[in-house]
């Protein structure tokens, strides 16, 4: 990771941090901009050094970087007693769900995108645990992050920062789909000359309409707070999800199957 100085053609000096990996699939090193900084004059009225500044961050960068991927010691006393109602009790089950997750290469896809944004908080982390926190100890978002400690993954993320990456996983949503459905298909030989198509909805305790969240819809709890259609789910004959989409809550059961057959048709080309 360093700090490049591009020459414009208009002779200013553009800086951004820039970091480099190796591509597995075409086999040679490749660059992704860590972060944008800006032109070197402009920096010049904020800072006295903007190239000592910047250099500074890249170590900061460095650092954080290399904790990500150092890896986790455990170490105990024998004569350490747990305190009344305190519990240290880790799940190592979860090791099997986080195989399945790398394998279908998750991971890869929620990095690649994370490199080009601001976010200073790990997606990938977060995902995991609502991953393996959804299917072992399901509960809302708020419970997911307190038990986050049954895990041994890293946890440097905040509440909010999870609530904050629901809008990242949401408009990252299609890619995600379409990528675990080719590695489904590749790795565990899915088959889809047979699939199931169903509908539900979700209500929100709420009064507050927006783009998605609508009352007219009929809830499928028989509820008068507005609702979201999800729509579109196609499942193969084992009941692995292929693709789903959401719709706004007052639309008709019917008019999800035609946008979710067009988008269920391009998943398995």
């Amino acid at each position: 990771m360093y700090l490049k100085k591009t020459k414009q053609k208009s002779g200013r000096i553009y800086l951004s941090i820039v970091d480099t990996y190796r591509d597995k699939e075409k086999g040679y090193a490749r660059t992704v901009t860590v972060e944008k900084v800006g032109y070197l004059d402009e920096l010049e009225k904020d800072y006295d050094d903007p190239m000592a500044h910047f250099k500074e961050r890249v170590e900061q960068l460095k650092e954080k970087k290399a904790e990500k991927v150092a890896p986790i010691t455990l170490s105990f006393n024998q004569d350490d007693t747990l305190s009344v109602g305190q519990s240290n009790r880790k799940n190592f089950g979860y090791m099997i769900l986080s195989q399945i997750y790398h394998e279908l290469q998750i991971d890869k896809v929620l990095t690649s995108k994370q490199r080009p944004s601001k976010i200073d908080y790990n997606v990938n982390d977060i995902m995991k645990l609502l991953v393996f926190s959804r299917s072992l100890y399901p509960g809302s978002k708020k419970k997911t992050f307190e038990n986050k400690e049954k895990f041994f993954d890293r946890h440097d993320y905040s509440l909010d920062d999870v609530y904050r990456s629901l809008s990242f996983f949401y408009k990252h949503s299609s890619l995600l789909q379409t990528k675990i459905n080719d590695r489904i298909k590749s790795v565990y030989n899915r088959k889809t000359d047979l699939v199931y198509y169903d509908v539900t909805n979700y209500y929100f305790e709420t009064d507050i309409h927006d783009e998605l969240r609508k009352k007219g819809g009929v809830s499928k709890e028989h509820r008068p707070n507005p609702i979201v259609q999800m729509g579109g789910l196609f499942m193969d004959t084992k009941g692995i999800p292929i693709t789903f989409k959401l719709f706004s809550g007052n639309t008709n059961d019917c008019l999800t199957f035609r946008p979710g057959f067009g988008r269920y048709i391009k998943s398995i080309i």
